[in-house]
C-alpha cells in the first residue's frame, strides 16, 4: 500500500494536506526561519515508521532540525547539496546514489532566492524531469522555497499543475500568516484557489480558525475595494464600497478576494512599475473573474505605460481627464466581464516589452544603428508604434556638432546621432503627432531656427528601409561632439513645462570703489 504523507499545519483538511506517493508539491515562504520551521512540523507530522529524507540546500541541517520527543520518524537521512544551479540539475541522480526512493518522503529545503537567477524555461524543464522521476519511484518530493520575492516564483510556477500535485505559499503580513493555496491534488480530489489564516504556538502551525472544507465560494462580486483618491474626497459609495489611503494597502486586501472589483490610483509615473507588478500578482494568482482598473489622477501615463498596465492584467485605465461621473460609469461597465487576455508567468517579458531600450543621448553612427534595428525588429513590440526616427540638417551657417550640443534628451530610449552633416534622433515609443511637444522639450531654441530641413519615419518598414541607408554610410563621414571644455550651461534657459525661455542674469555696471569715488 502506498504511504501518504502530510503537511505540518495541525487542523488543516485532508484536501489541503495530503501528500501521497508519486507527487511533487512546492511551497513557498517569504521568510527563511518560517521555512525551516515548516520543514520541521512536517518532519514531526510523520509517523514513526516513514521514511524521510531530507536534502538542505546551503543549510547545515543537523543544527536546523530540531523535532520533539515521540513525534516524527526514527529515522531521517541527511542530505547537503551545494547552492549552485548544478546541485539542483544532479538532485535526483546523486539521491540514487544513497538511497531507494520508493515510499520514502523527500523534502528539499532549498537557500534563500536559490531559484532567483535560474530561467523560467529551466525550471519547467527541470520540474517535468523531477516529477517523472517521482512518479517512476513511487515517492513524494516537497519543495520549500525560501524566497523575498515569492510572488514572482508563484507566477512563474502558476501554469505547472501538470509538473506539480500541489503549490502554495505562506506569506507573513501584518503580524499573522497567510496560507495561500494556489492548488493541491491528492487522493481526496483537487482544491484551489483556497487562503487561510494561520497561527503559531510555541512553534506549532495550525489554523486561525475552523474553516468550512468547502471551496471558497466566490461571494464578493459586488464588493469594490479602492483607493481614497479615485472618489476625489467623497465618501463611500454604499456598503459596497470600501477605501484605502494607499495602493499597498488595496493590494493586501485584494489577496484574499476572489471576484471583486478593485479600483488603484496612480499619481505619478514613478509608481507605473510597481503597480504593474500588484496587478500581475494579483491576475495571476487570483484568476480571471478580479475586475482591476486603474485611474490616473494626474497625468502620467505614456501610450507604453499604459500597454504595460493592460498586459499586466488591468481591466481598463481611466484617463486623468475623465470626470468622477465618467470614472463611475466605466466602473459599472465592467461588471460580470471575464478578463480572457493572456498574462505572461513573467512580468519580465513584459518590462522588456515597453523598456528594451536603454540609452539615452548621444551615440556613435554604429552603436545608433544597432540600437534603431534592435527596436525595430523587437516582436514583443507593437507594430508601427516603436518610435519616430527624425533627420534634422542645420541652417548654413551652423555646424552639426554645434547643434548637437543644443540637443538635450531626457528621457531613457532616446538616442542621437551626427553624420553625413545631419543629426539623427530615434525618440522611442514617441507618436509621430507628438514629434513637434518632444522636439520643444528637447532643444532650448525654436527647432526652425536650427535646422532648415526635417525628415520624418514612424513606420517599421520605412525605418528599416532608412537604416539600411544609414549602415552604408562610410566611417569618414560620421561625426564626433564638440570636445568640453568646462561643465557649464550652453545657455542660461530653462523648460517651465511648455516653452524654453531665458532666465535673466543681474548685471552691476559700476564696481563699489567707483561709486565711493563719485
Amino acid at each position: 500500500m502506498n504511504p501518504i504523507f502530510s503537511v505540518g499545519i495541525q487542523s488543516l483538511w485532508d484536501e489541503l494536506r495530503h501528500m501521497p506517493a508519486g507527487g511533487v508539491w512546492w511551497i513557498n515562504a517569504d521568510r527563511e526561519q518560517d521555512a525551516i520551521d515548516l520543514m520541521n512540523q512536517t518532519l514531526m507530522a510523520q509517523p514513526h515508521n516513514a521514511k524521510v529524507a531530507v536534502a538542505g540546500m546551503g543549510h547545515a541541517l543537523r543544527q536546523i532540525i530540531k523535532l520533539e520527543q515521540d513525534h516524527g520518524p526514527d529515522k531521517i537521512r541527511l542530505f547537503s547539496m551545494p547552492n549552485h544551479e548544478k546541485g539542483l540539475c544532479y538532485f535526483t541522480r546523486d539521491l540514487l546514489c544513497s538511497i531507494e526512493p520508493e515510499h520514502y518522503l523527500l523534502v528539499l529545503l532549498c537557500a534563500n532566492n536559490a531559484w532567483q537567477n535560474i530561467s523560467a524555461e529551466k525550471l519547467h524543464g527541470w520540474l517535468k524531469k523531477t516529477f517523472s522521476w517521482a512518479k517512476y519511484h513511487n515517492c513524494s518530493l516537497l519543495i520549500i522555497n525560501p524566497a523575498n520575492n515569492s510572488d514572482k516564483q508563484s507566477s512563474i510556477l502558476m501554469s505547472e499543475y501538470q509538473s506539480l500535485s500541489g503549490m502554495a505559499s505562506l506569506r507573513y503580513e501584518s503580524a499573522m500568516h497567510l496560507y495561500d493555496v494556489a492548488w493541491w491534488s491528492n487522493e481526496k480530489g483537487v482544491s484551489a484557489r483556497q487562503q487561510l489564516q494561520l497561527e503559531q504556538h510555541d512553534g506549532q502551525w495550525r489554523l486561525a480558525k475552523q474553516e468550512e472544507t468547502t471551496v471558497q465560494p466566490r461571494s464578493d462580486e459586488k464588493r469594490i475595494l479602492s483607493n481614497i483618491d479615485v472618489l476625489e474626497g467623497a465618501p463611500a459609495l454604499s456598503e459596497y464600497w470600501t477605501l484605502f489611503p494607499t495602493n499597498e494597502e488595496l493590494f493586501n486586501e485584494a489577496r484574499t478576494t476572489q471576484a471583486a472589483t478593485l479600483v488603484f490610483a496612480l499619481r505619478q509615473n514613478n509608481q507605473i512599475e510597481s503597480l504593474a507588478r500588484q496587478i500581475h500578482t494579483l491576475r495571476r494568482q487570483r484568476g480571471s473573474a478580479l475586475k482591476i482598473l486603474v485611474r490616473e489622477t494626474k497625468a502620467s501615463l505614456r501610450a507604453t505605460d499604459e500597454r504595460l498596465l493592460l498586459g499586466c492584467g488591468a481591466n481598463m485605465v481611466i484617463p486623468w481627464n475623465a470626470p468622477l461621473s465618467r470614472c463611475l460609469t466605466l466602473i459599472e461597465s465592467v461588471q460580470g466581464q471575464q478578463f480572457n487576455r493572456l498574462v505572461p508567468e513573467d512580468i519580465t517579458t513584459l518590462l522588456s516589452m515597453t523598456q528594451p531600450l536603454k540609452l539615452r543621448g548621444y551615440q556613435p553612427w554604429n552603436l545608433f544603428c544597432e540600437a534603431v534595428s534592435n527596436m525595430v525588429n523587437n516582436t514583443l513590440l507593437p507594430p508601427d508604434g516603436k518610435g519616430v526616427l527624425v533627420a534634422l540638417r542645420p541652417v548654413p551657417g551652423l555646424r552639426v556638432e554645434q547643434a548637437l550640443t543644443l540637443c538635450r534628451p531626457n528621457r531613457v530610449g532616446d538616442i542621437v546621432t551626427i553624420g553625413d552633416n545631419r543629426l539623427l534622433m530615434f525618440l522611442s515609443f514617441c507618436r509621430v503627432t507628438d514629434l513637434d511637444t518632444a522636439l520643444n522639450h528637447i532643444f532650448p531654441l525654436p527647432t526652425a531656427d536650427i535646422f532648415s530641413n526635417r525628415m520624418v519615419w514612424f513606420e517599421d518598414n520605412q525605418i528599416a528601409a532608412e537604416l539600411v541607408q544609414l549602415r552604408d554610410v562610410t566611417p569618414e563621414k560620421w561625426g564626433k561632439p564638440l570636445p568640453v571644455s568646462a561643465q557649464k550651461k550652453v545657455i542660461n534657459a530653462e523648460h517651465d513645462g511648455h516653452v524654453w525661455r531665458r532666465i535673466p542674469e543681474p548685471l552691476r555696471l559700476l564696481s563699489d570703489d567707483t561709486e565711493r569715488a563719485s
